[in-house]
């Protein structure tokens, strides 16, 4: 049997073009399982009943190793499973290489494809790998220049502190002491909470 998955990562994402590659299958609609979701993880309500399906002996397509999912760790897992411990095969559409199958012209299909399978993985750990030491120098050079990196430093009216006291001291309303401060009420509480969790005091 030959199914089909289909994953986009949100409802308004349009599947159409992945739907045209199915056709050239001959997938039987019924085989055909789509998921409006991240790819994060596999715990997508369509995926799993595709999941439940497959058997020894079914062919699933996909049109891309991304529309599997995005954590190649994960994917590794997965595939091992189908390929492994269900016995189905995979074929990704968009990289022949990734084909399971053991046919008369691809006698080692499942071999070469768990090879390339470790290999994009390493490549994507690599990148995900460089890219947050790309991050973290450019915030040390960053620092070293003087720019402040994260959250802006809090800036409060010279009469804050008074005001906040004399309203702990139910001396003002909230009304009052916004007014005094020339700030929305949402903004004197927020500023007031805010000190509170970082214990400032005047």
């Amino acid at each position: 049997m030959i199914y089909g998955y289909i994953r986009v990562s949100s409802i308004t994402q349009n599947i159409d073009r992945q739907l045209e590659e199915m056709k050239k299958y001959n997938i039987p609609e019924e085989n055909l399982f789509i998921d409006k979701q991240s790819g994060k993880d596999f715990n997508r309500e369509n995926y799993q009943i595709l999941r439940d399906k497959i058997k020894k002996g079914d062919l699933l397509i996909v049109k891309s190793i991304d529309r599997l999912g995005r954590n190649y760790n994960m994917i590794i897992e997965e595939w091992r499973y189908i390929t492994k411990t269900v016995e189905c095969d995979i074929f990704v559409i968009d990289m022949p290489l990734l084909d399971t199958r053991s046919t008369p012209q691809n006698l080692v299909g499942r071999f070469i494809a768990d090879i390339v399978l470790q290999i994009l993985s390493f490549v994507a750990e690599t990148e995900r790998e460089n890219t947050r030491q790309r991050q973290a120098e450019g915030i040390r050079i960053a620092k070293a220049k003087g720019v402040h990196m994260g959250r802006p430093k809090l800036t409060l009216p010279e009469n804050f502190f008074a005001v906040m006291d004399k309203y702990i001291a139910k001396e003002l309303k909230s009304k009052q002491a916004a007014n005094l401060l020339d700030m929305p009420i949402s903004t004197f509480f927020k500023y007031l909470n805010l000190l509170k969790s970082q214990k400032i005091s005047a």
